[in-house]
Parts: C-alpha cells; sequence; structure tokens
C-alpha cells in the first residue's frame, strides 16, 4: 500500500468517532467533481439515442420493435459490464478499472457513426453497455474509499446528479449539432468528450493513502470509520448475504424506470404533445433539473438525519420513503392533456428516482466492506440492468400493440414502495452484513 500522508496514524484515523474530527481539506470534493464529470458524460452517451428516435426511425425505418431490441441489447451487455467491471475494479483498482472502462465506451459511442442498420447499431450499443457498466462500480467505491459513511449519500448524489446533467445537455445541444453536422458527427463528439475526461482522471486520482496532496487532517476525517480488515472477499463470500438480495431486488425493480425516462420520454412527449426534436428541448430540461434537485436532496436528506442522530436505517429508509411516495403520481402522467402539467408530473417522478437511487447505491457500502464495494455494486448493477432489458421488451410490444403509455406508467407508480417494503422486509436494521474472510 502507498505511504499515509504525513502526521496521519494508523489509529487516529481508523478508531476517532466521525463526529470528534472536523472536515479539513477539499480534496475528496475535486474526486467526486471527477466522477460527477464522467458520469455527465455517460448519460450523455446513452441519452442521446432516444432523443434521436423520431429521427433514426425515420430514416433507417427502424419498428418500435426494433428499437427495443437495441435498447435490449444495450441492457444485457451493460449488466455483463457490471459482472466484469465490478471484480476487475476491485482488483485493479478504481483508477486503472476506470480508465479501462471510459476507452471502451468512448470508441463506442463513436462506432455509432459508422452504424446503418439495426444490427449495427446493436453491435455499437452492446460495446457502450460493456463499458458504462465500469462507471457505478467504480463510482461507488471510490466514494467509499473517500468519504466516511456520513458523507457517502450526499458525495453519491453529487456524482450521481451527472445523470441528470447528461440528458439536460443532450435535448439543448445535440439537436443543434444534429440539424448542423447530421446525427453521425453527433455520436463522435460524444465519444470524444470521454476520451478528454481521461486525462485529468490519471493526472488527479490516486487512493487516499497514495495521494500525495491531501493532508493528515482530511485522511483522518475520510477514515474516521471503524476500521476494516485489509483482505480481498471474493464473490463467493458475498452472494449468500441477503443485504446483497435486498439491494439487488430493489435495484431490478426500480432501474427499468429511469431507463423509462432516458430512452421513452422524448417519444412519449412527441406521440402525446407533438414536440418535436428542438420543442423537446426546455420540456426534457426542466424534468432533468427536478432530477438534479431530488438526487441532491435525497442524499442530503439520509446524511442530515444521521448527522441529528438517527440511526443509519431510520435514516436511509425515511428518505427512500419519501421519495417512494414522489414516484407515484407519474400513473397520471398519460392521463393530463396539460403538457407543462405532464412536465412538472415527469420532473417529479425523475427526482424521487434519483433521491432513491442515491440512498440505494450508498446501501451498498452501509452494509458492506469497501474492498467489496464494487464487486457489491457490479451484481446490483446486473441486476437493475436485468430488469431495464424486462422493460425494454415490454414497453417496445405494448407501444407497438396499444400506442399509450398508461399501463407502463402505472407499473413505474408502483415499483418504489414495493421495493422498500421488499428492502425492510429482508434487511429490517440494515446491519452490516457478516462476512467470513478466514
Amino acid at each position: 500500500m502507498g505511504s499515509r500522508p504525513s502526521g496521519s496514524s494508523a489509529d487516529t484515523s481508523a478508531t476517532a468517532p466521525a463526529h470528534a474530527l472536523p472536515a479539513v481539506g477539499h480534496w475528496r470534493w475535486i474526486i467526486c467533481g471527477l466522477l460527477f464529470f464522467a458520469t455527465t458524460f455517460n448519460y450523455v452517451d446513452r441519452q442521446v439515442i432516444g432523443l434521436l428516435k423520431p429521427t433514426l426511425q425515420h430514416e433507417l425505418h427502424w419498428t418500435e420493435i426494433d428499437y427495443g431490441h437495441i435498447i435490449l441489447f444495450f441492457q444485457f451487455a451493460y449488466a455483463l459490464g457490471y459482472l466484469v467491471m465490478g471484480p476487475l475494479i476491485d482488483r485493479l483498482g478504481t483508477r486503472k478499472g476506470y480508465t479501462i472502462a471510459a476507452l471502451i465506451w468512448s470508441v463506442a459511442a463513436m462506432a455509432h457513426a459508422a452504424a446503418r442498420s439495426v444490427f449495427q447499431f446493436i453491435e455499437a450499443r452492446f460495446a457502450l453497455g460493456l463499458g458504462e457498466g465500469g462507471s457505478f462500480p467504480a463510482s461507488i467505491k471510490t466514494v467509499a474509499e473517500w468519504f466516511p459513511r456520513k458523507e457517502r449519500a450526499l458525495a453519491t448524489a453529487v456524482f450521481n446528479s451527472g445523470t441528470n446533467l447528461g440528458p439536460i445537455v443532450v435535448p439543448l445541444v445535440i439537436p443543434w449539432v444534429t440539424i448542423t453536422y447530421g446525427w453521425r458527427f453527433t455520436f463522435i463528439i460524444t465519444g470524444v468528450l470521454n476520451l478528454l475526461w481521461i486525462v485529468p482522471w490519471l493526472l488527479i486520482y490516486r487512493p487516499p493513502e497514495e495521494h500525495k496532496r491531501i493532508s493528515s487532517a482530511e485522511f483522518a476525517y475520510i477514515r474516521s470509520d471503524p476500521s476494516e480488515p485489509p483482505v480481498k472477499i471474493p464473490w463467493a463470500r458475498l452472494l449468500p448475504h441477503r443485504q446483497l438480495w435486498a439491494i439487488a431486488i430493489a435495484k431490478f425493480l426500480t432501474d427499468p424506470v429511469w431507463w423509462l425516462f432516458l430512452f421513452w420520454v422524448p417519444d412519449f412527449l412527441n406521440r402525446t404533445h407533438g414536440l418535436n426534436l428542438l420543442a423537446l428541448q426546455i420540456p426534457l430540461a426542466v424534468i432533468y433539473i427536478g432530477a438534479t434537485v431530488g438526487s441532491l436532496g435525497g442524499g442530503w436528506l439520509s446524511g442530515s438525519l444521521i448527522k441529528r442522530g438517527w440511526t443509519v436505517n431510520a435514516s436511509r429508509k425515511t428518505a427512500m420513503f419519501v421519495c417512494a411516495c414522489g414516484a407515484v403520481p407519474i400513473i397520471f402522467a398519460s392521463r393530463t392533456s396539460s403538457l407543462w402539467a405532464v412536465v412538472g408530473i415527469l420532473a417529479l417522478s425523475t427526482a424521487s428516482h434519483q433521491g432513491w437511487s442515491a440512498n440505494l447505491f450508498t446501501l451498498s457500502s452501509d452494509m458492506f466492506p469497501r474492498r467489496a464495494v464494487g464487486s457489491i455494486t457490479g451484481v446490483i448493477g446486473t441486476a437493475g440492468a436485468l430488469g431495464g432489458m424486462l422493460i425494454s421488451e415490454v414497453v417496445g410490444k405494448l407501444l407497438e400493440k396499444t400506442g399509450s403509455y398508461s399501463l407502463i406508467f402505472g407499473i413505474a407508480a408502483c415499483a418504489y414502495l414495493t421495493a422498500l417494503l421488499i428492502i425492510h422486509l429482508i434487511v429490517p436494521r440494515l446491519e452490516p452484513a457478516k462476512i467470513d474472510v478466514s
């Protein structure tokens, strides 16, 4: 292991109570900023195809089922990417692991420009999914390494808000790029942005123990939680634990709703309110600004409750319950005639999802040691991607048959409360998993 910053001791950093140490220094937030920009570029890549769906369908003659299959194969590769990248990041570390993932999805994003058929788009989306599957395992592991427990939900919310900024940027910028230069150039420019991000990541990122610029006071603050044994934890030791399956089931039930927002909301607004590529700009921006507020609010709420003396269990579940209730009104989206009322409902729904997601991801570092977080995130991310695969097929076939989003939004409205109930039944106290590492 690399050298620890001068002046910090193993005993102090490992055992001092978190509330007894002041939050000194800023490097952990600079690292979080890098995660935020990576997540933003990641979501620009995946959101572009949703915005361009009407254009691509018209030019390349896709059916709704063709589009569903393209999204399905992305989700399948994304699930596979989680399974492969999670353990790889635990083994190689976040610096090397995230670099590899970003290189893969950058090249894949640019490869879309050469696609001319449904099959070629499936190939490009498959490669994109493989690379992007490394983003959240690397980010969640980085947060576990760089933040004490009481700040992890907020740090997760901050980088996760990049999932909202990406969809805000896309409708504001991509229509102009597409109209001016064509949709093929659009995919090239998004891939180049990812490649540019790798440079500051390699220049700045190191684990706290190896970082030369972090102060001893900030290092002690980061390591103010109880110490963990410095041992590798294989998958076989993780899979039997109910804590893992509680999070995985919740991801399976609720991640599909986010994929629904990303890949079908532009189409929904086009079908029901006649919005073309340019007219979608402001409504989509408002929807995802709401998501940003929800992400930060959800992370802040649980962290604030912990600082007030609430248990981690009560804090996380209270925040998640508030978010689950906020997702219910989406059931009215397809039955409302006013465009801006629909936009408001969708903004509340995306806000609720992102607040929920910030806390759900944080459960992995609440109940599992830092050294296992990459693998844990890989497993639960795979579960979420499998749910996304299912929603891709369901939405495509329902739209082909009915042309309506009513049943689809009804399913989304129930997903979060159902998932929270399952979490509470499986892990009523969010107790840490007892892993045999002998």
